[in-house]
């Protein structure tokens, strides 16, 4: 089953955290449509401005753009043709294979390549370190903080993965909140609330997880989710202005290189 929409191209979005989900917007509003994949229990800490949270909720609005849970590719095309998002539970994104789309994202986020390939599409893109274009990928966005972000590559990769979390206001690990031992994500502060160096914002299992810094909650995991020692479980923004219902400054970078290279495709094969 070949997608047959020949006016409008099919991207279809690996991943549905806030980076991909910034992508997703980004090629929606200039008229693409657009099909994203999800795992079956998202580890989405950005919860207010992904599009993952269709997995759970069934339907996810951001910033006035609405993606619905699809269980099968009928039910995805036919939101597709009501101008919604399709979110489909598809961690192998099998969907490819079916509809053979004109572009996959793997906007996963994962520092390394978790098996896309250059075959996947006419123009596969892939965000962040991981990729090389011109071997893996047709083309590689970068995500690195900086003069950089949003720069489509189209020989070689990203900035390597240092391992050190982007710097916001000064602050790198110190805005991160992270699983101290092996458990269940139990939040007792909200996305939104302002907290203070020391505060209890969480606990995994009964182990209490204080902020390492003074600011606005970004992002938290959903409640109940189980999460291993180590593993990202929100994010505090120190800045006077941080948001947390508007897609985020690096995300929309990133989606505007997306759709850079999508639309150079586009015109080269018009020409």
């Amino acid at each position: 089953m070949k997608y047959s929409n020949q006016n409008k191209p099919l991207v279809v979005v690996r991943g549905a955290g806030d980076l991909a989900s910034g992508v997703a917007y980004r090629l929606f509003k200039c008229g693409l449509d657009v099909l994203m994949t999800e795992i079956s229990r998202p580890l989405v800490v950005r919860r207010t401005v992904s599009f993952a949270r269709a997995v759970w909720e069934g339907s996810a609005i951001v910033e006035g753009v609405e993606a619905r849970l699809a269980e099968t590719v009928e039910q995805a095309l036919e939101l597709l043709k009501n101008r919604i998002i399709p979110v489909m539970v598809d961690p192998e994104a099998l969907v490819i294979k079916q509809l053979r789309p004109t572009v996959v994202v793997d906007a996963r986020i994962a520092k390394r390549n978790l098996g896309t390939t250059i075959n996947d599409a006419p123009l596969v893109i892939g965000l962040g370190p991981g990729f090389t274009a011109g071997v893996d990928v047709d083309a590689v966005i970068e995500t690195c903080r900086g003069h950089r972000l949003g720069r489509v590559i189209y020989s070689g990769g990203a900035i390597p993965d240092t391992g050190i979390p982007g710097s916001i206001d000064g602050h790198t690990w110190g805005r991160l909140l992270k699983a101290p031992v092996d458990g269940t994500m139990r939040p007792c502060r909200s996305i939104g609330e302002l907290v203070e160096e020391g505060d209890v914002v969480a606990y995994v299992d009964t182990e209490p997880v204080r902020a390492g810094i003074s600011g606005l909650i970004r992002g938290m995991l959903k409640e109940g989710v189980r999460v291993p020692r180590g593993t990202k479980i929100g994010d505090i923004d120190p800045r006077e202005d941080a948001e947390y219902t508007t897609i985020s400054d690096k995300a929309l970078a990133v989606g505007g290189g997306v759709l850079e290279a999508v639309f150079h495709f586009l015109a080269t094969q018009e020409s």
